[in-house]
């Protein structure tokens, strides 16, 4: 027969949103059983609530992402990264660049790696807590003139504004005509020193006027995403094409 007592914990648990309380009962059990403390089964309570609200939001933060697919950093071979060395990667890993507000470009080849590592790092980002959001530069350009025309401009620059990390994906695979570059260029200058970026691209900076139509644009748009940059040189062989092979 459940207590009065046992029904008022589980009420308030509810009320306090404490979800893992609301299965006290069976830490209670153990806790009896190994003779405990009541600051040990009180510890064993908050412990197990401090876990299981770090996953849900780490689920939460995964899910608002919107990564195409999860790869790890430890799946990665850094090894092959013929021009960078190991150690900074797992120094980017630690997400200090996320808290000092730096950028990440990745520049290579198609299939050396760079949507992975993107992908890697915002994980990271996202196990440090960080708001993170993946999009591929196309993608981003649709959804600025779609929201432009439809009077949701700022609505959709305040969600963006609002994470850690932005990931901008191929940053080079297809042109932008001279509206949708100053759309890119107002997104890119509002994140200077308020938040993070990666993009990826597989051209060097001195082509990205084959992408963007104004050269003077283009200038001050390399101009904000070089400021406080790592610029990673990512071309070797091809990571994927390996990948396929083995």
């Amino acid at each position: 027969m459940v207590s009065i007592s046992s029904q008022r914990i589980k009420l308030l648990a509810k009320y306090m949103k404490l979800s893992t309380f609301s299965s006290y009962d069976q830490l209670l059990r153990e806790a009896t059983e190994n003779q405990k403390s009541y600051e040990d089964f009180l510890l064993s309570l908050l412990e197990k609530e401090a876990t299981n609200r770090k996953l849900n939001k780490l689920i939460r933060l995964k899910h608002l992402a919107k990564f195409p697919f999860e790869k790890s950093l430890e799946e990665f071979e850094i090894s092959r990264l013929r021009h960078i060395e190991p150690n900074f990667i797992l120094e980017l890993a630690s997400c200090d660049f996320v808290s000092k507000k730096e950028n990440i470009i990745l520049i290579g080849n198609p299939g050396t790696g760079k949507t992975h590592l993107s992908i890697a790092l915002g994980l990271k980002a996202c196990l440090a807590g960080y708001k993170v959001c993946f999009i591929t530069a196309a993608m981003l350009a649709t959804q600025l003139t779609e929201a432009e025309s439809n009077q949701r401009l700022g609505k959709l620059m305040r969600q963006i504004s609002n994470v850690d990390l932005l990931i901008l994906d191929e940053l080079s695979y297809l042109s932008f005509n001279k509206y949708q570059s100053e759309l890119l260029f107002q997104v890119i200058s509002e994140r200077s020193e308020r938040g993070s970026l990666i993009i990826s691209t597989n051209l060097e900076f001195s082509k990205w006027e084959e992408f963007f139509p104004d050269t003077l644009l283009t200038n001050a748009l390399i101009d904000r995403v070089t400021y406080k940059s790592h610029i990673l040189n990512m071309n070797g062989d091809s990571y994927r094409l390996s990948k396929s092979l083995n």
